[in-house]
């Protein structure tokens, strides 16, 4: 028969494993590791992938990364004012390590001046459910959807957009071709439908992983009377 004893070193056992194994479970993605993202420019949006993360300050931003899930492959650092930056991520940290990026942003070019209405601009309209997305043609930024919807000039003469993208944080991006191109003074109208993206949620813990470690326990101190 296990003694009192036994049974409280059981316990306290037990209840360490608990907390251990609750914690290998540990959030979707695996370990952890870090993107520092280094900026010429304060207050700049740093997106991931389309995916906002967060603004520079003092020159840098940390992006936590899990070294298990799915690798991205681009970043872009922006802010009005400067032509966006957009690169490549070639390098992965490993678990606890950080992979240095830079963003070196240049001020933006006056924008030329708007040709006569029924010149060579046409426009665009691009209509989403949600406001404060993002709006990119062929990745150049053309600013926020608001009430609904974002209206862009673009020129007649120049080459034509081949594709449009609408992402916002939470929201898995939307991407469609471009296969209606406006004559001059004429708006072409896009839809964009963002899909909520649900939360990570943490693993729970196996009951089976809880009871084999019970019977170890048991087992072992078992043997230990014998």
């Amino acid at each position: 028969m296990v003694s009192f004893k036994n049974w409280m070193v059981l316990f306290i056992a037990i209840a360490m494993i608990l907390p251990a194994a609750s914690a290998m479970t540990g959030p979707i993605g695996g370990d952890k590791a870090w993107f520092k993202v280094i900026s010429n420019v304060d207050g700049a949006d740093v997106y991931f992938g389309g995916e906002y993360k967060g603004q520079t300050t003092n020159g840098e931003l940390y992006i936590e990364y899990y070294v298990t899930g799915t690798p991205v492959t681009t970043y872009m650092v922006r802010k009005d004012g400067y032509t966006p930056y957009s690169g490549s991520i070639n390098q992965y940290p490993a678990q606890g390590e950080v992979v240095d990026l830079y963003a070196t942003l240049q001020p933006a070019e006056p924008a030329p001046a708007p040709a006569p209405i029924g010149g060579s601009t046409g426009y665009y309209t691009v209509y989403a459910n949600v406001d404060g997305a993002s709006v990119y043609f062929d990745n150049d930024y053309k600013g926020t959807t608001a009430n609904g919807e974002l209206t862009t000039q673009v020129y007649t003469t120049g080459t034509p957009y081949q594709t449009y993208r609408v992402s916002k944080a939470g929201y898995a991006d939307f991407t469609s071709q471009i296969t209606d191109w406006p004559a001059a003074g004429e708006t072409v109208k896009l839809h964009a439908t963002l899909q909520q993206q649900p939360e990570p949620t943490p693993s729970p813990i196996s009951l089976l992983t809880v009871l084999a470690a019970f019977a170890g326990i048991a087992l072992i101190l078992s043997r230990r009377k014998d």
